[in-house]
C-alpha cells in the first residue's frame, strides 16, 4: 500500500483510513492511476447516502482530508461509485475501477472574456490535457499538482509576459481568482533568453518536497 509519486512516499491505506473515518463515506480504497501527468493518486468512494449532492460531498470530503494530510496525499480525484467491484472471491477487481476524467471534474463552463484569461487559460488546458478550462475551474481539483503549477508559472511569464508567482497559483487555484490576481501586474522586463535562464534554474533549484510545502 506504499507508492511513490513525483519523490514522496505514501501511505494509500492512510489515505483510506482517514476517509473511512468520515460518517459520510461507507467504503473507500485510494489507488495510484496513471494520468496525462505521471502517477496520480484516485480515491474511489462509495458514499454512505446515495441522495447526496456529488459535487458537494466531493467537496466535503477534500476538505476533510486537507484538515489532517499534506496536500500531496489528498487525491487528485474522488469518483464516487454505488458499490466497489469485486471478484468471484469477493476481493477488490481493480480492473474494473473506471479510469478517472478531469473532464468530468469541470463545472459548468464559463468561457474566458478578457485576452489575459483566455491566454491563461490555454495554458492552464494545455499543461492539464484538457480541452478547454473555464473560469470556474480549479486547477489543483483538476489533477494539477505541484510540478504542473511550476510550468504553469514557467508558461505564463515566457508567453504572457506577466511576473506570475508559484505562491499565487496555489492561493488563488480558481481561474477567474488567479487572473484577477494578475491584472495589473507589472509585466516581465527579462529578456527571453535571460527568462528561460531564470526559468531553468528555477525548477532545478526546487526539490518536490519543497513545491509540495508551498501548497500548506
Amino acid at each position: 500500500h506504499q507508492v511513490k509519486i513525483r519523490g514522496l512516499r505514501i501511505e494509500l491505506g492512510e489515505i483510506e483510513a482517514r476517509l473511512l473515518e468520515l460518517p459520510s463515506v461507507q467504503e473507500a480504497v485510494v489507488l495510484a492511476q496513471d494520468g496525462p501527468s505521471g502517477k496520480q493518486l484516485v480515491g474511489y468512494v462509495v458514499p454512505a447516502d446515495s441522495a447526496q449532492d456529488e459535487s458537494a460531498l466531493r467537496d466535503s470530503l477534500r476538505e476533510a482530508l486537507k484538515a489532517g494530510l499534506p496536500d500531496y496525499m489528498v487525491p487528485a480525484h474522488l469518483l464516487l461509485l454505488g458499490t466497489l467491484p469485486v471478484t468471484p472471491n469477493g476481493k477488490l477487481d481493480r480492473k474494473a475501477l473506471p479510469q478517472p476524467d478531469a473532464s468530468q471534474l469541470q463545472g459548468e463552463y464559463i468561457a474566458p472574456q478578457s485576452a489575459l484569461e483566455q491566454q491563461i487559460a490555454a495554458i492552464w488546458a494545455d499543461v492539464l490535457k484538457l480541452e478547454r478550462v473555464g473560469l470556474s475551474d480549479n486547477f489543483f481539483e483538476l489533477g494539477g499538482h505541484s510540478l504542473l503549477a511550476t510550468s504553469v508559472i514557467v508558461r505564463i511569464q515566457e508567453q504572457a509576459g506577466v511576473a506570475a508567482e508559484l505562491k499565487e497559483l496555489f492561493e488563488f487555484p480558481v481561474l477567474s481568482e488567479f487572473c484577477r490576481q494578475l491584472e495589473g501586474k507589472a509585466p516581465t522586463v527579462d529578456t527571453t533568453q535571460d527568462q528561460l535562464a531564470k526559468s531553468l534554474a528555477l525548477l532545478d533549484s526546487l526539490s518536490t518536497e519543497e513545491l509540495d510545502a508551498l501548497i500548506s
